[in-house]
């Protein structure tokens, strides 16, 4: 039989140090697992219903000279659907794009993309892949950095891989 080491009385601190950071940071109790809950916002609304979840009650103003979106106009595939959207603003620290919102009308969730901008990148575009459910509206809404919100929207027919036809 094998007779184990004694700890160090320098050990033992270190081990006890160790715990008393864990648990005044909270490391310990965050690796508990706690019950899953649904999150009920987003799911199964319409557009208008998302739109002031986000919004509240702030106007939007036609973006249509300021928010290029590009978007096609027959998506052959539903599933995959490149969507870009560029703003004509300066990027300085107080004139910027904050955020840059994709919404799809008839999609069961409407709200399929957000970005959050920072003046420090210096050009306002954002790229993404989203999923059209069915032919409708496509909206870029952009949010300034003083509140305003620009809107742009175009009419997506989808072929493959969605509802509409």
């Amino acid at each position: 039989m094998r007779r184990a080491k004694p700890i160090s009385r320098r050990r033992m601190l270190e081990t006890f140090g160790v715990l008393a950071a864990a648990g005044a940071t909270g490391m310990l109790t965050a690796s508990i697992p706690r019950r899953a809950e649904a999150q009920q916002l987003g799911l199964q609304e319409s557009v208008q219903d998302a739109l002031k979840r986000v919004f509240g009650g702030r106007s939007m103003k036609d973006g249509a000279g300021i928010v290029k979106l590009d978007v096609p106009f027959i998506a052959e595939n539903g599933a995959v659907v490149p969507v870009s959207v560029e703003v004509a603003s300066p990027m300085t620290a107080s004139n910027y794009v904050r955020h840059v919102y994709i919404v799809a009308d008839k999609n069961r969730i409407p709200l399929i993309a957000r970005a959050t901008l920072v003046p420090e990148i210096g050009q306002a575009t954002v790229g993404v892949a989203v999923r059209l459910g069915e032919s409708g509206d496509v909206r870029a809404i952009v949010e300034q950095s003083d509140g305003t919100l620009l809107q742009v929207k175009r009419e997506v027919k989808v072929t493959v891989g969605g509802c509409g036809g």
